[in-house]
């Protein structure tokens, strides 16, 4: 219950759920309180076109992107993905695809074949409700092997379905094997909230971030020239996406901190 509970409430706080509440209130109150179906309504347009310029979309991403830069990996005893990372081979695919966060994957065959960590961990399960298919473990190991990562070198968690399940499985796992320091391995927006997460279940975790939505050349040309200027103030469907996937951290923060699993 907690879990589609949590899937299901911060809906209607992110913008596009907000701006849809609002509008309801709008059509509900149109006759009796006009004004306030103009209040909601003005609100509801404030939301969608502040969340979906250029400017506070990145400046949201970047805020949790930057706190944990890009390093010099150094070897572990094992490297562990987050899942995530794929769509599974339900028609009319062919096979497994890759989503957004596909690069966590391509990442960790890259630091395996570099010799950073002999093992590679991928964690992820699959909602019962949703019905598709795998567990994402299996989806991402698939991948792996097909890029050259041999399957004794893979080790599957199939049944977390949150990234404190993540924690707590892959720790187990790790317990098991007697493995005393990881490598993890997840996007960039990602990582604050997951590195806390790790380190509270005691597990000594060196981050290895990925899938950076925000580059310094795209912060830079926001404001390069009177053209970049207006196109990055007006609204955009990816910018509204990624300014939800931002502000879904911040409320995991949030929600986690309060459960006491940070």
């Amino acid at each position: 219950m907690f879990l589609y509970l949590s899937k299901l409430l911060p809906l209607f706080f992110y913008p596009l759920g907000l701006a849809c509440v609002l509008m309801v209130a709008a059509l509900l109150t149109l006759k009796k309180r006009p004004r306030w179906a103009a209040g909601a309504i003005t609100l509801a347009l404030i939301v969608l076109v502040g969340a979906s310029n250029g400017w506070v979309s990145s400046w949201l991403v970047r805020s949790l992107e930057a706190q944990i830069p890009p390093a010099v990996v150094p070897t572990a005893q094992a490297i562990v993905v987050l899942g995530g990372a794929t769509k599974p081979a339900l028609p009319p695919r062919p096979g497994v695809d890759l989503s957004e966060q596909g690069d966590r994957i391509f990442y960790a065959a890259q630091l395996y074949k570099q010799q950073k960590a002999p093992l590679i961990i991928v964690s992820g399960g699959r909602i019962d409700w949703t019905r598709r298919g795998t567990p994402e473990s299996a989806d991402m190991a698939n991948i792996l092997s097909q890029i050259g990562v041999p399957a004794s070198a893979i080790i599957q968690d199939p049944d977390s379905l949150n990234t404190y399940e993540n924690a707590v499985n892959v720790r187990k796992i790790l317990n098991e094997r007697d493995i005393r320091q990881i490598l993890l391995v997840t996007s960039a927006m990602h990582m604050p909230r997951s590195l806390l997460i790790f380190k509270h279940q005691g597990i000594a975790v060196i981050p290895a971030p990925t899938d950076f939505l925000v580059s310094n050349n795209q912060l830079q040309s926001l404001s390069s020239s009177p053209q970049a200027t207006l196109l990055n103030l007006l609204p955009d469907s990816d910018r509204l996406e990624h300014f939800t996937r931002a502000l879904k951290e911040y409320v995991g923060l949030v929600v986690y901190r309060l459960r006491g699993w940070l």
